[in-house]
C-alpha cells in the first residue's frame, strides 16, 4: 500500500511516530510524510520516507492561510494518491481529512490533542468543533489519547456514525530509547521543566514557584528546555536567569542528557494535552514527575507512588508538592522514579500503539480485497 502520514512539523514525526513508519516500511509498504520540515530530515529519510514539505503555521489562525493550507494538502494528495492516509494534530487532522473525503482516500485521524479553541467555550469554539467534525467524517478509525477527548467528540456530537473508534495510551513512549537512568546523587536537587514556552503549559507557575522554592532551598536548581517565540516571554526567562531563579537551555534536540541529571520532572500545563510526552519519557527514564490533574497528564501518574498530582493553576499546590518532594530522602525520591518507569513498561509501552496501527492497516487491507 501507498500511505502517507500527515502532521505537524517533521520533529514531532520522527520523536513521536518513527516505529510507527519503521513497522510500516519493514511490512513492504511506500511510505511518505506530509508536513512542514525541522528537526530530522534526514533520519526520515534515512528510515526510507519521501518527505513533503507542507508549512502548517499550527498556531496560526489566519483563514485565508488556512485555504490554501487545505489546496496544498488536495493538490499533494491528488498527486500521491495514497491507499491510506495516517493523520495527526489539530490542521493535518481537519484540513487533509477534508480532502481524503474530497478525494475519496481512506484516512485515520489521531486526536492528538482538542487544542485550546476547541476545548473552551465560546463563539471559537462553534467554528472549530464544527471543521474537526467535518474533518474526522469519513474517517475508516479514528484514535484517542485519552478518554476525555473521546467524550468530548460524543458529548458535542463529532463522532461520525460509523467510524471505528479505539483508544491509545498516548503516543506510548520507546522504552529502549528512554531507559531507566540511574538516580542522580548528590546534595543538589534538579527540576526539568521541558515544553514550548507558552502560558497554557504552566511556564508562569513554574517561575513562580522556582522563585519561592530556590529562595527556601538555595540547593535547587530549575532548568526549561523548549523553544520560545514570544518576545515578551525571551525577556522573561532571561530576567528569571539573571536573578537565579532558572536556567534557561533553549530547544534541546537531545533530552538524554536533562533526563538524566534530572531529579524530578515538573510539568504543570493546562493546555489541552493529548498525552503529554513530556511525562512519558521523564517517567520512563525512572524520574518522578509533578504534574497537572488533568487529562492528557492524570493518565501518567498515580498520585504519591509515582509522583503527585495538582490542581490546574494552582501555585500554592505546586510549591507545596515540590516542598513535599524536598523533604522525601532520596531514596523514596529514587523508589517514586522506579514505580513510574514500572508503570510506562505495563501500561505505556509505544509497541502497543505500534500493533495498533499495524492492525487497522491490515483490516483496511483486507476490505480492499
Amino acid at each position: 500500500m501507498r500511505i502517507i502520514l500527515a502532521a505537524n512539523d517533521t520533529t514531532f514525526i520522527y520523536n513521536l511516530r518513527r516505529e510507527i513508519l519503521k513497522g510500516l516500511i519493514a511490512e513492504g509498504h511506500e511510505v511518505s510524510v506530509m508536513c512542514q520540515v525541522l528537526q530530522f530530515k534526514d533520519e526520515l529519510e534515512q528510515l526510507g520516507c519521501d518527505i513533503v514539505n507542507i508549512e502548517t503555521a499550527r498556531q496560526g489562525k489566519n483563514p485565508f492561510k488556512d485555504v490554501l493550507l487545505f489546496q496544498r494538502y488536495y493538490q499533494t494528495l491528488k498527486k500521491y494518491k495514497p491507499d491510506v492516509m495516517l493523520g495527526n494534530n489539530i490542521k493535518p487532522n481537519v484540513y487533509a481529512g477534508l480532502a481524503c473525503q474530497m478525494l475519496k482516500i481512506k484516512y485515520i485521524p489521531n486526536i492528538t490533542g482538542l487544542g485550546t479553541p476547541v476545548e473552551n467555550p465560546g463563539p471559537l469554539q462553534t467554528l472549530t468543533t464544527r471543521l474537526y467534525k467535518m474533518g474526522v467524517a469519513g474517517a475508516s478509525c479514528i484514535f484517542f489519547q485519552n478518554s476525555e477527548n473521546q467524550r468530548f467528540f460524543e458529548t458535542h456530537k463529532m463522532m461520525p456514525k460509523h467510524a471505528k473508534i479505539r483508544l491509545l495510551p498516548g503516543s506510548g513512549v520507546d522504552l529502549e530509547s528512554h531507559p531507566a537512568f540511574p538516580y542522580p546523587e548528590g546534595e543538589t536537587v534538579h527540576f526539568q521543566f521541558t515544553s514550548r514556552i507558552l502560558k497554557e503549559k504552566g511556564i508562569d507557575l513554574y517561575l513562580a514557584a522556582a522563585k519561592r522554592i530556590h529562595a527556601e532551598y538555595p540547593n535547587t536548581v530549575f532548568h526549561i528546555c523548549g523553544g520560545c517565540d514570544d518576545p515578551a516571554y525571551e525577556e522573561i526567562l532571561k530576567q528569571a536567569q539573571e536573578a537565579g531563579d532558572v536556567v534557561y537551555h533553549g530547544q534541546q534536540k537531545d533530552m538524554i542528557p536533562f533526563l538524566k541529571q534530572a531529579s524530578c520532572i515538573v510539568h504543570p500545563s493546562y493546555y489541552p494535552e493529548g498525552m503529554s510526552n513530556v511525562l512519558l519519557e521523564g517517567a520512563a527514564s525512572a524520574r518522578p514527575i509533578i504534574a497537572t490533574d488533568r487529562a492528557g497528564c492524570r493518565e501518567t501518574v498515580e498520585d504519591g507512588v509515582t509522583g503527585f498530582l495538582i490542581p490546574i493553576q494552582d501555585e500554592e499546590a505546586l510549591v507545596h508538592a515540590l516542598e513535599r518532594f524536598m523533604q522525601m530522602t532520596p531514596e523514596q525520591r529514587k523508589a517514586m522514579g522506579l514505580a513510574g518507569r514500572v508503570k510506562m513498561e505495563r501500561e505505556f509501552d509505544r509497541k502497543i500503539v505500534v500493533k495498533a496501527y499495524l492492525e487497522e492497516i491490515q483490516a483496511l487491507e483486507g476490505n480492499d480485497e
